[in-house]
């Protein structure tokens, strides 16, 4: 009887993503994933504004602003298999094989545990030449290694955290997957003003705070695979990790993977360029322009993740009318979010930057990093949305090509051309100058794409 119920449960949630209204269904998956991500977002960004102001010392924000590029580097590792994995689901869901479906769950999990494992040894044993090489001077290099190094063992668990989250959403529990980040975000605002206000455990408070409310979200996403009456879950005789299995997941994973990996490069480049031409105030000023952003970043990422399941389902099975509908309905809220996050920027940089600071000659440096950094951002939410489209449907190599135009083939150039000229400012005029030339690469691309799969689909009716 409970095997019956857990198939029914099975095939009415699978539908829904090939015959439910688009615009419900989109709504249905994207709004708890974009309250999922804004909740990590915002308690980032309270991660910082708590540490900027329990800590009197304007290295402090230099110091968090170093290991942003290192935690892309962890957030990439969780992705080559997360959002693989994710992508993967949906599209052998959509083609009704369940088993392929299962391999994948059990295969993710050693995979997640045995890269995690590496890369924390690693990054412990080299975190100081890592740091220099993102930027780290001698005032910000103390605070930016305690912080890595108490983070660390909970990066693994975010990254396993990451991994199942986005294949429970894929398979089928869009509401189940928010709560779950709801919980280790609450946790995580609720201790990191206590270890550092209350305790005065420095900056290793937030660190720990952090570690913490991952081991118990990572606690509560395995907990619901190992429930057989879920869409999956761990089956008996999957864990034995097979190459057909794990190629499919990393060749679709490799598109964020390389994404972030060049978001990591891109801002060793440009935390040294900044320290060149503005010292560490520069730097401390992106800290202000990145936590500003992510908060619009991670809407629109929690858009993408709630059009992933439909569009790979939906492609998977060849319903391309639903397909585009889908595309089009989160190109639009991707696009409004973006444009929210411009006309914010521009119109109210000195209060945004007074929250993450307190030093004056800082905050007029973010000022202007604000007014630069945000005149284009209007278009990223279109750029965002299409790159995500071409890795739910399998195209990773697309994927990757329009990630790597905006963060490396575009802003590499500009970085060596433009400080010689215009020093900071010219720094600040490559995001922008960026940020259009990747979005009409991203239009063409798309365009072609689409013309493809309708003559495609032409000439199969």
């Amino acid at each position: 009887m409970t095997e019956t119920i857990a198939r029914d449960n099975t095939y009415d949630r699978l539908r829904e993503l090939g015959e439910a209204p688009v615009g419900r269904i989109l709504f249905k998956y994207s709004l708890p994933a974009v309250v999922g991500t804004v909740i990590s977002a915002v308690y980032n960004i309270i991660d910082s504004i708590v540490i900027g102001h329990a800590i009197d010392d304007p290295n402090v924000v230099s110091g968090i602003a170093v290991t942003f590029p290192v935690m892309n580097l962890v957030t990439a590792l969780g992705m080559l298999i997360g959002a693989g994995a994710a992508a993967r689901t949906s599209i052998v869901l959509g083609q009704n094989d369940k088993r392929m479906a299962e391999l994948i769950l059990g295969n993710c999990v050693q995979l997640t545990l045995i890269i995690g494992f590496v890369y924390a040894l690693g990054f412990s044993i080299f975190i100081d030449p890592i740091l220099r090489m993102f930027g780290a001077s001698d005032n910000s290099l103390p605070y930016a290694r305690e912080f890595m190094l108490w983070v660390m063992p909970g990066c693994v668990l975010q990254n396993l955290t990451f991994s199942y989250n986005n294949v429970m959403r894929a398979s089928g529990y869009p509401g189940k997957a928010m709560y779950t980040n709801m919980i280790g975000a609450g946790m995580n605002v609720i201790l990191a003003p206590l270890f550092l206000f209350g305790f005065k455990w420095g900056i290793r408070g937030a660190a720990i705070a952090t570690d913490i409310s991952m081991c118990v979200t990572a606690f509560f996403v395995m907990g619901h695979f190992f429930n057989k009456n879920n869409t999956l879950h761990f089956v008996k005789g999957t864990f034995k990790l097979q190459w057909d299995v794990i190629k499919g997941v990393l060749y679709i994973g490799l598109a964020p993977f390389l994404i972030n990996v060049a978001g990591s490069a891109i801002n060793a480049i440009i935390n040294n360029t900044l320290y060149k031409y503005g010292g560490d105030n520069a730097i401390a000023a992106v800290v202000v322009f990145n936590r500003f952003v992510t908060i619009f970043v991670f809407v629109i990422i929690g858009i993408c993740q709630g059009m992933q399941p439909i569009v790979g389902y939906n492609y998977g099975s060849g319903r391309y009318k639903r397909l585009w509908r889908t595309l089009l309905l989160a190109v639009g809220a991707g696009v409004f979010f973006s444009t929210c996050g411009t006309i914010i920027g521009i119109s109210f940089p000195r209060w945004i930057a007074s929250l993450f600071m307190q030093d004056k000659e800082q905050i007029e440096c973010a000022v202007n990093c604000l007014r630069y950094t945000t005149f284009c951002f209007w278009i990223v939410g279109f750029q965002i949305v299409a790159t995500n489209f071409f890795q739910a449907i399998g195209m990773a190599g697309k994927s990757i090509f329009l990630s790597l135009t905006r963060q490396i083939i575009c802003m590499i150039p500009l970085l060596i051309i433009l400080p010689p000229k215009f020093e900071l400012d010219g720094v600040w005029m490559a995001f922008p100058i960026s940020d259009t030339v990747s979005a009409i690469v991203t239009a063409i691309l798309l365009f072609y794409q689409i013309r493809l799969i309708n003559r495609k689909s032409r000439q199969k009716a």
